[in-house]
């Protein structure tokens, strides 16, 4: 019987290992799956590449695991902001390596790992640093750079919703990357809000199909940062 609902977050992540690449969903704080970075941190692993679309906020989620010195290198869109202080100190320290990604290509090189696709050409980033020592090509007129697909060894990814074969729904805006990453992992872990009964699901509202994931946890709601889940009056 396939059941993929794990019995705890330490459990789900027990086979991390040292100089993998996690992929994190979340974009700003909508979909951060801080349950699981904080398990990440409890777990050990070090050596980290980590591919998010920024580089933290403040001294929780992403940014607590770069202070814990757990991340060699950070694949980003947006590493800095009014709170990136952690990872400011890090980079500017010579703690940390970046890779900065513009955010559409970084969407897509995760995309075409989940689709196996070797490589692609994008135009954005043609003529600025981005592309220097890249390969280039005149496409019909125009200019592209070669970029290649970001494949990981696992992927932590925040849901609203999975049954025990890891049919995964969403909420709005918590969406974003995690889908596409799902696809790009090895291992995908989600946590979920919710665990419905197999085929209670509406098929039409299955976003990430189970083959996809390894492992879900369930979680409690609380309130984020921005407003998130608020409590009844």
């Amino acid at each position: 019987m396939i059941n993929k609902i794990s019995e705890s977050i330490e459990a789900a992540l027990s086979s991390v290992k040292d100089g993998d690449t996690v992929l994190i969903g979340g974009f700003g704080t909508a979909g951060i799956p801080n349950e699981l970075i904080d398990g990440l941190i409890a777990q050990g692993s070090k050596g980290l590449v980590v591919v998010n679309n920024n580089a933290g906020n403040a001294e929780t989620g992403l940014a607590a695991l770069l202070k814990a010195g757990r991340v060699r290198k950070i694949i980003c869109s947006f590493p800095r902001q009014a709170d990136s202080w952690v990872f400011d100190d890090l980079y500017r320290s010579g703690k940390l390596e970046l890779e900065l990604v513009p955010q559409g290509n970084l969407a897509e090189r995760i995309r075409a790992a989940g689709a196996g696709i070797g490589a692609f050409f994008s135009p954005t980033g043609f003529g600025t640093e981005l592309a220097k020592g890249r390969e280039t090509r005149e496409i019909n007129g125009k200019r592209y750079v070669l970029e290649m697909p970001i494949n990981g060894d696992v992927a932590l990814i925040k849901a609203e919703c999975g049954d025990r074969w890891g049919n995964l729904t969403y909420r709005k805006a918590a969406r974003n990357f995690g889908p596409v990453m799902a696809t790009a992992a090895r291992m995908t872990v989600a946590t979920v809000h919710e665990i419905a009964d197999l085929g209670t699901l509406d098929p039409e509202s299955i976003i990430t199909p189970g083959i996809y994931v390894s492992k879900i946890v369930r979680i409690d709601r609380v309130a984020t940062a921005a407003g998130g889940f608020k409590k009844g009056t």
